[in-house]
């Protein structure tokens, strides 16, 4: 996922500034279920810091110990983990440890892609065999450019490797119009989700930014000066200012976003009324616009306080955005990642 590529870059950058080694690794492929997917990385040190992890813990330590000779000869290798013989993962992982160093020009282009809000893509070369060789490794492209993972990586066997591609797409983002303390819920949940999160408010706020824990920026736009041009289809938007009035402004100034989640807080009543509202403005909007929006926002779970509601919120954003309908896992048929 985007967010989590950019934490691992955030810190292989830093630990490259204080002079440490360190190794990515991958999971590339996998033979029946495990706790994730292909495409999950985790960072290695060679002070022996980890940071992030590619199961539920059955297979770290296991990794840590492979790293080592990667850190010391700085050939890739391809480990495999059988978890079938063991009480952790039911499935056979394939996980490509590699060592990572990232040029200035990765890291600059990296950034300018992010905040382009394009997609990227890797590509990580492997064998389906354990085996240790400089054949092994992982290119990015970014904006048209292919960058090695390490400088030393010219992958020329390419026909001879299996190939795991994983694309990237720009930075899911939320944005919150309304700054009351449900809103701070809201944005320190989203932000654990890795998502980038706005809060949009009115230009008398009196509050700052660190009020709002987890958020990215805050911004106090007139309706009439709302920037609406970053709301993509990588954007969720929730409306609850908690004023009538204020949501009604703010919808009319969203009449021609398409985001990929809009959510409305409140009652059905309410929602009710703030369209109706809205429908006096512009009575010529299309049916599709109002057919987008989630209101009440939200999926039934009981929830009361703001915290609770801010999970139900986000878990809904989540099913639209997966295309899921919610449901308890015991009651699903087959894999649960399918």
């Amino acid at each position: 996922m985007t967010h989590e590529i950019k934490q691992l870059f955030h810190l292989a950058s830093q630990w490259q500034q204080h002079g440490r080694k360190s190794v990515l690794v991958t999971v590339v492929a996998l033979d029946g279920s495990s706790y994730r997917r292909p495409g999950v990385r985790m960072l290695i040190n060679d002070n022996d810091d980890v940071f992030g992890a590619v199961s539920g813990g059955c297979v770290e330590k296991e990794i840590q110990l492979q790293a080592q000779s990667v850190l010391k000869t700085n050939i890739p290798k391809v480990m495999t983990y059988d978890g079938r013989l063991r009480l952790g993962c039911e499935g056979i992982l394939y996980i490509l440890i590699e060592p990572l160093h990232l040029s200035d020009e990765l890291l600059e282009t990296f950034n300018m892609v992010l905040k382009n809000r394009s997609a990227f893509k890797t590509e990580s070369y492997y064998t389906s065999i354990v085996t240790e060789s400089e054949s092994l490794g992982t290119e990015i492209v970014l904006d048209g450019k292919r960058f090695s993972l390490r400088s030393e990586f010219k992958p020329s066997d390419k026909e001879k490797m299996e190939c795991f591609t994983q694309t990237f797409p720009p930075l899911f983002q939320l944005y919150i119009f309304g700054a009351e303390h449900d809103a701070v819920q809201l944005s320190l949940a989203a932000s654990n989700l890795g998502w980038e999160v706005t809060i949009v408010a009115d230009p008398n706020e009196s509050k700052t930014l660190d009020y709002f824990t987890g958020a990215a920026h805050l911004i106090t736009p007139t309706f009439e000066q709302l920037n609406t041009s970053e709301i993509d289809e990588q954007t969720a938007v929730i409306l609850m200012t908690h004023s009538f009035n204020k949501d009604v402004q703010y919808l009319m100034a969203l009449k021609d976003v398409s985001p990929a989640y809009f959510g409305l807080l409140g009652s059905v009543h309410r929602r009710e009324r703030i369209l109706g509202k809205f429908l006096e403005y512009h009575p010529e909007t299309d049916t599709e616009f109002l057919e987008q929006i989630y209101g009440p926002a939200g999926i039934n779970i009981g929830a009361e306080s703001p915290a609770e509601i801010a999970i139900s919120v986000l878990a809904e954003v989540l099913s639209v955005v997966r295309k899921k309908t919610p449901m308890p896992l015991r009651e699903k048929i087959g894999n649960i990642h399918v």
